[in-house]
C-alpha cells in the first residue's frame, strides 16, 4: 500500500541509521514515509504525531495537472510510529465527510451588458437619404428603416438577405419569405409558397398602396431589408440629405432584447458551447440566467510592427425570461460577470480538497477515520471544483469520515 510522503524536520536524520523498520500486516494503507523519533516528555521512546506540513512544489504541479488550478495547497502527512498497514490509534485533528454530489467546474469571464451583436445595413440603392430613424429607435415588421428619394426602405422578418428583385415568375425561398410577411401584414388572396404568382403581385400592390408608393406589383432590390425580428437602431452611418451609393452603410442595428457580449481567449473556446446555460451577475449583485446564442471568431489586427494579430472568441449570451430582461433594463450598458460551466460530473463521491494526501509511492490518498483509529487509503482523484475533489477507491463510500488538517 502506498504511503504518505513525509517532510524532514530540523534536527532529524533523513538517512537510514535513524529509520524505524516498517512492520505490521493490517489493511487500509501504508505507514508515513517520515518518522519522528523524538519522545515527548513522560513517554520515553513513544512516537508523537507530527503536524501536517506545507505543500511541496512537486505535489502542486501534479494537482495543477489533475485539477486545472482548483487546488492551492496539498497537505503532506508524516506519522511517527504506525506500523506498515496498521490502523493508527490516534485521530486526526479534524475530520470531513465523503459526500455524493454533482461537481461543476465554473469559470468566470467579464462581459458587457447591451443588446448583443450589431449588424450593418448597406444600401442597395443610389439616391438621396430623405429620412432616418434615431439611435435607440425600435422598428417592427412593415415599418420603414429609412427612406431614399422619398420612398421607404421597409423592414421585414426573415433570415435570408434580399439579393434580387421579386416579381411575377420568380421562384425560391426568398419569395416564400416575402409572402409570409405580406400575410402577417394583413394581405391575403395568395398561397404562401415559393412561387411569385399574379396573386402575389396583387398582394404586393395592396402593400405598396399602404406605403404610398408606386403600385408596381414587384419589389425592387433594396426596398426591403430582412432581419430576424424587431430591431433596435444602434448607430447611424448616413446623414439626412446626403447622397447614397449602392454598398454604402446607412445604419447598424441590434435585437431589442438585452444580451451580454463576452470576449474570450482562443484557448477558452471550450467554454462557449452554443445553447449552453450560463449565470450572469448584474451590477446590483442580482443574478440572471442566460443562454449562449452566438459564438464567433474575431481577428483583432496588430496595432504595431512588433505585434501579431490576435484571435478572440466572441460570445453573445441572451438573458432568459421576462424577469431577467426586466432586471437588465435598469442598465443601458454595464460590466457584468458571466459564469461558464466548463465541466460537470454528476453523482460522484467527493472529499474536501484539504483531505487529499500525497503518497510516498506516488498518487494520492486520504486518511479514513473509523472509531478512535485511522488508516491511509489510496484513491484515484478526478475533477476538482467547489473546494472539493472527486475520489474513488476501495473503502471509499458516502458518509466515510476522512482526516483534515488543523
Amino acid at each position: 500500500m502506498a504511503e504518505p510522503a513525509g517532510i524532514a524536520q530540523d534536527g532529524e536524520d533523513a538517512g537510514g541509521d535513524g529509520a524505524v523498520p516498517h512492520g505490521g500486516d493490517g489493511v487500509g494503507g501504508g505507514t508515513p514515509a517520515a518518522v519522528d523519533l523524538t519522545a515527548p516528555p513522560g513517554r520515553p521512546g513513544a512516537p508523537r504525531r507530527k503536524r501536517r506540513g506545507r505543500t511541496t512544489a512537486a505535489a502542486l504541479a501534479v494537482l495543477a495537472v489533475l485539477g486545472a488550478g482548483a487546488v492551492t495547497a496539498l497537505d503532506l502527512v508524516a506519522d511517527d510510529g504506525s506500523s506498515d498497514g496498521s490502523a493508527r490509534d490516534e485521530r486526526p485533528p479534524n475530520t470531513g465527510k465523503v459526500t455524493r454530489q454533482d461537481l461543476r467546474d465554473v469559470e468566470t469571464a467579464a462581459g458587457e451588458l447591451g443588446y448583443g451583436t450589431t449588424t450593418d445595413v448597406t444600401s442597395r440603392l443610389g439616391g438621396t437619404v430623405t429620412a432616418l430613424p434615431k439611435a435607440g429607435d425600435r422598428i417592427a415588421r412593415g415599418k420603414p428603416l429609412y427612406a431614399v428619394d422619398d420612398a421607404p426602405v421597409t423592414l421585414m422578418y426573415g433570415s435570408l438577405p434580399a439579393y434580387r428583385a421579386l416579381k411575377s415568375g420568380v421562384e425560391g425561398a426568398d419569395v416564400r419569405q416575402l409572402e409570409v410577411n405580406l400575410h402577417a401584414l394583413g394581405h391575403r388572396g395568395f398561397t404562401v409558397d415559393d412561387e411569385f404568382t399574379e396573386a402575389t403581385a396583387d398582394a404586393v400592390r395592396a402593400w405598396q398602396e399602404d406605403l404610398g408608393v408606386a403600385e408596381t406589383g414587384a419589389v425592387d432590390l433594396g426596398r426591403v431589408v430582412f432581419a430576424p425580428g424587431e430591431v433596435r437602431v444602434d448607430a447611424l452611418e448616413a446623414e439626412k440629405g446626403g447622397g447614397l451609393q449602392p454598398g454604402a452603410k446607412v445604419l447598424s442595428y441590434t435585437g431589442t432584447a438585452k444580451a451580454v457580449t463576452v470576449e474570450l481567449e482562443a484557448e477558452d473556446l471550450r467554454l462557449a458551447k452554443k445553447g449552453a446555460t450560463v449565470d450572469v451577475a448584474l451590477p446590483d449583485d442580482s443574478r440572471a440566467r442566460g443562454r449562449i446564442e452566438e459564438v464567433s471568431t474575431v481577428i483583432e489586427p496588430a496595432t504595431g510592427q512588433d505585434q501579431e494579430a490576435q484571435t478572440k472568441v466572441e460570445v453573445v449570451v441572451a438573458l432568459q425570461g421576462a424577469k431577467a430582461q426586466k432586471a437588465a433594463d435598469a442598465y443601458v450598458m454595464a460590466a457584468v460577470d458571466v459564469d461558464f460551466v466548463a465541466e460537470t460530473r454528476e453523482d460522484v463521491l467527493t472529499v474536501p480538497v484539504a483531505a487529499l494526501l500525497a503518497l510516498a509511492e506516488g498518487g494520492f490518498g486520504v486518511e479514513v477515520v473509523k472509531g478512535g483509529a485511522s488508516s491511509y487509503v489510496p484513491v484515484t482523484a478526478g475533477m476538482f471544483a467547489q473546494g472539493r475533489v472527486e475520489v474513488s477507491g476501495p473503502g471509499i463510500a458516502e458518509g466515510t469520515s476522512v482526516g483534515m488538517p488543523e
